[in-house]
């Protein structure tokens, strides 16, 4: 397509958000405007400065005949410390108390635009890691597991608690719950993941984090590396934690369900994000 300036500088950021972590040739760009690569070059600059400039990410070259320019989401720290202020305020609502110290988390779950930030969130902080794959269990992990798979470009797999017969021959093994200690089973089917895979788990609620330790074990099983967690919520409120390295955004220090109180603090995704970043 032939375009002006203005209008090629628009399809080039829309291509670029649209297809983060991926190496992109000048060439491709070059024969997609019919334009010579010293203009493309112009304005992937002027890109380059506009996602710094305003935290939305980082344009990275990588020179020599087989390369191109990468996209890396990223999220700046304000906008982080806005999403779990709006996560916060969320969560500490009376009506959320479940019996057990669980939380009612489906609506926020479900909305997109909240899923979608977290999401940009765990790909920003996660984002040097080299991930091949997104893990989680069926089912409340699926939409954020999505979110943060889109903004790193890769695949998800989902554990389940039984096979199905769709998916073929399954690998199962059996795991104690963190919280209940009660045996339990989960199942991937052995085409989901290639041995050698560099996978992130993820999980929208941990309390001890018997499903997170399930699911790593698992991940022996396909002689796959676990490369990092994010969980969306944790409790503090918990006797013996079975998982100690991982990123959460918010966190529940007290659930009074007999009051129905609820204190939620920041998880400590800021402090990991200045870890990565320092």
């Amino acid at each position: 397509m032939k375009l002006k300036r203005s209008g090629r500088l628009v399809d080039l950021t829309r291509y670029l958000l649209q297809h983060p972590h991926q190496l992109i040739s000048l060439s491709f760009f070059s024969e997609r405007y019919g334009a010579a690569k010293s203009s493309i070059s112009e304005d992937l600059l002027i890109i380059k400065e506009n996602f710094e400039g305003q935290g939305a990410g980082w344009l990275v070259t990588v020179p020599g005949a087989a390369g191109g320019v990468r996209y890396i989401p990223r999220v700046s720290e304000q906008e982080a410390r806005e999403v779990i202020e709006e996560l916060k305020e969320l969560l500490s609502s009376s009506e959320r108390v479940l019996p057990g110290g669980y939380l009612y988390m489906t609506d926020i779950i479900g909305n997109p635009s909240i899923i979608d930030k977290v999401g940009r969130m765990f790909a920003s902080v996660f984002s040097g890691r080299n991930i091949d794959v997104v893990m989680t269990v069926a089912t409340k992990g699926i939409p954020l597991a999505y979110a943060i798979a889109s903004y790193l470009n890769v695949p998800v797999v989902i554990v389940r608690s039984n096979s199905r017969v769709t998916e073929g021959s399954t690998m199962s093994i059996n795991y104690v719950s963190g919280s209940t200690k009660r045996i339990q089973t989960m199942a991937l089917a052995k085409r989901s993941l290639q041995s050698g895979s560099n996978v992130l788990i993820v999980d929208d609620f941990m309390k001890a984090g018997g499903t997170i330790k399930g699911m790593m074990d698992l991940l022996q099983e396909f002689e796959a590396n676990m490369v990092g967690i994010g969980v969306l919520v944790e409790s503090e409120e918990v006797q013996e934690r079975l998982v100690d390295d991982y990123i959460s955004v918010a966190r529940l220090s007290h659930v009074d369900t007999r009051e129905k109180k609820i204190q939620v603090e920041a998880g400590n995704y800021l402090d990991r994000m200045e870890d990565d970043q320092s």
